[in-house]
């Protein structure tokens, strides 16, 4: 296919929506009875062409403004396709080939997404994710600092800012809660699942402790940390960090995992879908190729 036919295919795909891309016959060519509503140069739009732009119960001047805007759309790719096939050499058998290849592939991905709804299993076992994890770990390397700890953001003016500290070394399922409370009631932000693994970056955005110039030093000595500023206070516990450029630990990355077997599975669909419905055609002899 040479470059002007690659261009105009092209413009027809970006232009998307048939109704926009197809040439119109004349006015005067078999469309007696039919309002025209547009044209441009000798295609023509019609009013019946016009039907299911807007949707049942939408508003008159919603109505209005968006068959205002079908009809402008509509203008403007018609004057570009047309002066397309005026400026450049188009195959027109290469550009039907193509349109009907595109419209095939919308159509199989239509009936493949089905089919995938229907058929997909979502849930992931652990051992699979750990199998994963492991067969390939080197692509699993940390691009920045993890933490697994407690930080906290108070004002200065909230009360009992003194106990906060004990709270929240304590062990205590009591203590745990009051601090989930006070946090609920005081905190502008917190995090106090220190089981959790987070970007110590995003854990301490927004304070003075996102300034730190050199955070893997203050992470290896700095296991409790507090600060201020002028209107908060700042309290940070370090439970465990991972440092960037080592391999990530698996819990940090298992959602990402999760989603990258979900994925093999719907590939593995498609192509059973094909598959599947490719022998049973041979078998039923639905199709021959011809020499």
């Amino acid at each position: 296919m040479n470059g002007a036919t690659t261009v105009f295919v092209l413009l027809c795909l970006l232009f998307s929506g048939c109704d926009l891309i197809k040439m119109k016959g004349s006015h005067a060519d078999g469309e007696a009875g039919r309002t025209p509503v547009a044209r441009a140069n000798d295609s023509y739009l019609y009013k019946d062409e016009l039907v299911g732009i807007t949707a049942p119960g939408t508003p008159p001047e919603d109505s209005t403004k968006l068959v205002e805007a079908y009809i402008n759309t509509w203008i403007r790719k018609q004057l570009l396709i047309q002066e397309a096939s005026r400026k450049i050499d188009i195959n027109e058998a290469q550009v039907e080939r193509k349109i009907l290849d595109y419209r095939y592939s919308i159509i199989a991905y239509e009936y493949q997404t089905y089919y995938i709804k229907q058929h997909l299993d979502t849930l992931v076992g652990l051992d699979e994710i750990e199998t994963y994890y492991k067969a390939n770990i080197d692509n699993f390397i940390l691009k920045q600092n993890i933490v697994q700890g407690v930080f906290i953001k108070i004002p200065k003016n909230a009360p009992r800012t003194a106990k906060i500290k004990e709270l929240i070394f304590s062990t205590r399922d009591k203590d745990k809660r009051e601090l989930k409370s006070y946090c609920l009631s005081f905190s502008s932000a917190y995090h106090i699942s220190d089981s959790t693994w987070v970007v110590f970056d995003d854990l301490v955005k927004n304070s003075p402790l996102a300034e730190i110039p050199n955070k893997i030093q203050f992470l290896k000595s700095n296991p409790y940390y507090e600060t201020s500023d002028d209107n908060f206070l700042y309290f940070l516990k370090v439970g465990q960090y991972r440092i960037s450029d080592n391999v990530s630990p698996m819990e940090f990355v298992k959602d990402d995992i999760q989603n990258i077997l979900v994925n093999k599975r719907k590939v593995e669909l498609g192509k059973k879908l094909e598959d599947e419905v490719f022998k049973e055609a041979q078998d039923q002899k639905e199709f021959e190729i011809f020499n």
